[in-house]
């Protein structure tokens, strides 16, 4: 016999979601707003010399500043008002998480609930200013230092660029909050997948240019096609993986009724973490190297050239950081979404337990020894995932946004808000099913007056 859910999924159809009037109302507010977001990234820093810049820019497009502008939605690369992006909101969660497994002050306002949360996510705020000034004014001075890339250097452009990008920061920050909020999906995730898939059909066009002109053979960019699509076949494949551990409930009595035992599943996501210790990762990999890309001329020191190199895309000092950074905030954020003393103590307090598994210390122990291994394996998927691939596009030199962590970005985002929607509608149409039951049962009881 199908279950509820399956009944509800076979029941869906475009007549649901024309009914969905609220899920209408947050996907035509996503999407404004995801419009105006692409739209800032197309009004221009005041006081830059379009060409100038444009020439430093194409000297390190393959390194850093390359990842720093696929995360801006290709901001960057026209040094826009949103150039600095969302990453230091970003890196200011990090600060923020690490700080609340360290800090008994705010580890208790963790403990405290929404309230707690609010007053974390408003020191979060507080971080991403102090960060983003502190990325704005490297920048700033970085432009400046560039030959003929700021029209009028001075203490003026040092000011009004930091105000700038600092405010397209916290706009940033507000709109991914309403985002979340009033619309579907996860808003500061979303800010980045449409940054990325903006620019995707012209990288696509790049690598087909590549093609026509010689520049790589017609076997290779066939071969990165090819391998574009089994790389996104087996991201789903792999985000869709989960180790079920199986869940007796025993009899019960509740007054003069006995109900039998009744049998779930614990779901264990092979990658828990989703997509976020990439973003991370690479958020910690940008806030070293924000000055070290912009400018190769004189008033480079020897020290940001040092960096600029050593974390040049392809690099091996970049490849080692950035798949370090990926398994450590892999295990980092799985420990902060999923506590395996907290699972166990509820379904203890249920009356449930594992086969095999004494209930309460022994079933924590057992579920965090499972979680443990499988995020193992969602770690090396990530490392492969991301690192990979760079390594080959790096030496044929084919754009950043068909990487494997664009793709990881976009597919796993994609997946989130579909489910989202198919939530909403679920909720519709489980409400349409109450509904019509109610009415059937009052034209009954008329019927049996």
């Amino acid at each position: 016999m199908a279950s509820a859910a399956e009944q509800l999924a076979a029941n869906l159809s475009f007549s649901t979601f024309s009914k969905a009037t609220d899920l209408k109302k947050r996907l035509w507010f996503t999407l404004f707003a995801l419009i105006v977001y692409r739209l800032g990234t197309y009004v221009p820093l005041p006081g830059i010399n379009p060409q100038a810049f444009a020439q430093a820019f194409e000297q390190q497009s393959q390194g850093v500043l390359g990842l720093f502008n696929m995360f801006a939605g290709g901001a960057v690369e026209r040094l826009a008002i949103f150039a600095l992006g969302i990453m230091p909101y970003i890196s200011a969660s990090i600060i923020m998480q690490l700080m609340t497994s360290v800090v008994p002050t705010l580890e208790q306002l963790k403990k405290d609930g929404e309230s707690g949360r609010k007053v974390i996510n408003q020191y979060t705020r507080y971080g991403t200013v102090i960060l983003g000034t502190a990325q704005a004014y490297g920048i700033a001075a970085g432009l400046q230092s560039g030959d003929g890339i700021v029209t009028n250097p001075g203490w003026f452009f040092m000011l009004t660029t930091v105000v700038t990008l600092v405010g397209g920061t916290m706009f940033l920050m507000w709109l991914g909050e309403q985002i979340t909020a009033r619309g579907i999906g996860n808003g500061i995730s979303l800010i980045i997948f449409a940054g990325i898939v903006a620019a995707l059909p012209g990288a696509l066009a790049q690598l087909f240019n590549a093609g026509e002109t010689g520049t790589i053979s017609t076997f290779t960019m066939l071969a990165v096609l090819v391998s574009i699509v089994g790389l996104i076949a087996f991201i789903v494949f792999i985000e869709r993986a989960q180790r079920r551990l199986l869940i007796q409930y025993p009899k019960r009595q509740v007054g003069n009724k006995m109900f039998q035992g009744d049998a779930s599943h614990l779901p264990l996501k092979l990658n828990t973490a989703g997509v976020i210790p990439p973003i991370f990762a690479s958020s910690l990999l940008l806030l070293p190297a924000t000055v070290a890309g912009f400018s190769g001329g004189e008033g480079q020191s020897e020290f940001m050239t040092a960096i600029s190199t050593f974390l040049g895309r392809g690099q091996p000092g970049y490849l080692i950081f950035y798949g370090v950074m990926i398994a450590f905030f892999a295990f980092f954020y799985t420990a902060i979404v999923f506590t395996p003393k907290e699972t166990a103590d509820n379904m203890k307090q249920h009356g449930g337990f594992i086969p095999g598994i004494r209930p309460g210390e022994r079933t924590a122990e057992y579920i965090d020894y499972v979680l443990t291994r499988i995020t193992t394996l969602g770690a090396l998927y990530l490392v492969f995932v991301c690192l990979l691939p760079e390594m080959f596009l790096t030496g044929l030199g084919i754009s950043v946004f068909l990487g494997g962590t664009s793709l990881l970005i976009v597919v796993s985002v994609t997946m989130d808000t579909v489910n989202q929607v198919q939530g909403h509608l679920f909720a519709q149409q489980y409400e349409g099913l109450i509904k019509k039951s109610k009415l059937r049962g009052g034209k009954g009881s008329k019927r049996r007056k």
